[in-house]
């Protein structure tokens, strides 16, 4: 299913929009009923307003009613492993359960890396740091 997954990706990162930093990244996203979406970073000339892949990916996977998101692939520059930005990594651990979710740095279908959430975010707030409260 991993290789599923990674291929999306690559082919997401063929449709990016990225027309103002040159840098095209694709993602995509298992879910818990093993439908697999995919992404890709859409800029913006306002650059605020430009999501990345994951986002887009992990949106439009639960705008279709996924809750639960077991693993994620994201592959930006083809010649090094290009890593989820904080905002996205703080949006895929708001979809993984317990924090448990595969992260896969893809360079190309044979190289690729796979890191655990606490390896990419140690330390994540969460809804848990939410019902802590007093």
């Amino acid at each position: 299913m991993y290789d599923k997954l990674i291929e999306a990706a690559i082919q997401a990162r063929e449709n990016a929009y990225a027309p103002y930093s040159n840098f095209m990244v694709g993602a995509a996203v298992l879910c818990e009923n093993g439908k697999i979406f995919s992404g890709c970073n859409i800029e913006n000339a306002s650059f605020g307003a430009t999501n990345c892949a994951e986002r887009t990916a992990i949106f439009k996977a639960v705008s279709e009613g996924c809750r639960t998101i077991k693993s994620v692939a994201v592959i930006g520059d083809p010649n090094n492993f290009t890593f989820p930005c904080g905002i996205c990594r703080q949006v895929i651990a708001e979809f993984a359960e317990n924090g448990d979710i595969k992260i896969f740095i893809v360079k190309n279908k044979k190289e690729f890396i796979v890191k655990t959430l606490d390896e990419v975010l140690p330390g994540v707030f969460s809804k848990k740091d939410l019902l802590m409260q007093d």
